[in-house]
């Protein structure tokens, strides 16, 4: 039988406890286009530098107190996926660094004229290009012909998800003396819990892609960094997250959600996670050697996702409940995010790199339907599918 929900005024996010201490892990053809430079400022700030002891899940360490100069021009190369979740994450950071006075080049990976730069947020590289950016398409394989002659302070990674992918990127980075080496892994790399939320020093999947990658930057760079994202939301971002539930939600259809429904998960702007890698940039002592979890500092209920939507939108939400294995192989396409408790916190760039999160979620899904509705997907003809499928599962009706 089905069960129906209403949205209510009931609390849907949680915040995070600030513990008095954390664990930071520590592991031993080219198309240019015009740049103009930017003055950048100095300042100081204080930072702590955590020494991790791995004799436990929940290691104790010693903390002293630095001072790091914080924001000395920077050389900066991104190199970036071209296409999923990850590509806005580049578009942001870009963005952020230009304001900040650093000098920026993007490699986009592939070709400048292909079908994936038609979407965002690759129609919006002007943006980059505007602020003094660099903006550069090829082959990672061929880096050091696409890059001849160019050196870097800094390097990331936000394109690889595996060795194979990154290891070309890396080496050339190191031979071409960058100082800093950075790489965006993912939360998804950790093993599952029975104590959510993840927290950096937790156990992850061994054969994870991301784990071998990480292993292998701590080996090669003196000065290295990870930080491992979850689902994300922001202008510009090509990957459904929000849109999943709009979708639904404006043209009267039961949102589906697998489960009780009150799993937890984190969803993040990017401008959290693009302000957490500047953080790195331009304190790059107290951000070496360490794994950050890349995410916003609450969390939320997939319930409580559909019923904020609902009320960025200002429409009523009718939540209906299933059990994932009624639906068989089409279970994972049938939802956007994990069947599960899928939850970690930001303690390490807290406590070390002194970052805080701006994440509003009901706020900026206010922002988020507004651009939903601005590119008319609220009137585009759109077919459901595995949700008929669910729902006639169910007994549920099906709006028209």
């Amino acid at each position: 039988m089905a069960t129906l929900l209403s949205s209510s005024p009931s609390s849907l996010l949680f915040t995070t406890l600030s513990p008095p201490s954390l664990p930071s892990l520590s592991l031993s053809s080219l198309s240019l286009s015009s740049t103009s430079s930017i003055s950048s400022s100095a300042s100081s700030i204080s930072l702590s530098h955590r020494s991790l002891s791995f004799s436990s899940k929940r290691p104790s360490y010693s903390a002293f107190a630095v001072k790091a100069s914080a924001a000395e021009k920077k050389k900066v190369l991104i190199v970036n996926t071209n296409s999923g979740g990850h590509a806005v994450i580049g578009f942001y950071f870009a963005k952020e660094l230009l304001a900040s006075g650093h000098d920026v080049t993007v490699l986009t990976v592939g070709d400048e004229a292909s079908d994936k730069m038609k979407k965002p947020p690759f129609t919006r590289f002007s943006e980059i290009v505007e602020g003094g950016g660099k903006t550069v398409w090829g082959n990672v394989d061929a880096i050091g012909t696409v890059l001849e002659g160019l050196t870097f302070d800094v390097v990331l990674d936000n394109n690889g998800k595996d060795l194979d992918a990154v290891k070309p990127v890396a080496d050339w980075a190191k031979s071409s003396g960058a100082g800093q080496f950075l790489f965006i892994s993912s939360a998804g790399m950790y093993k599952a819990t029975e104590e959510p939320p993840h927290v950096e020093g937790d156990t992850v999947k061994a054969d994870a892609g991301h784990a071998g990658v990480e292993k292998y930057i701590s080996e090669s760079f003196g000065n290295w960094a990870s930080f491992r994202p979850q689902y994300m939301i922001g202008s510009g971002n090509n990957k459904d997250c929000e849109e999943w539930f709009f979708d639904r939600i404006v043209r009267g259809r039961p949102v589906p959600i697998p489960g009780s429904g009150m799993q937890l998960t984190n969803i993040s702007h990017v401008r959290d996670l693009s302000s957490m890698l500047t953080k790195a940039v331009e304190n790059p002592s107290a951000a070496s050697g360490n794994v950050f979890n890349c995410v916003s500092d609450r969390a939320v209920t997939l319930d409580g996702m559909a019923k904020l939507c609902a009320k960025a939108a200002g429409l009523p939400v009718e939540i209906v409940h299933y059990d994932p294995k009624s639906i068989g192989s089409d279970a994972k396409k049938a939802f956007p995010f994990r069947n599960m408790h899928f939850y970690a916190e930001p303690r390490a760039a807290k406590d070390v790199l002194g970052w805080k999160s701006s994440t509003n979620l009901p706020e900026d899904l206010k922002e988020r339907y507004e651009e939903y509705v601005k590119i008319g997907r609220d009137k585009k003809t759109m077919k459901f599918d595995i949700d008929d499928k669910i729902l006639e599962s169910l007994k549920a009706p099906v709006a028209a």
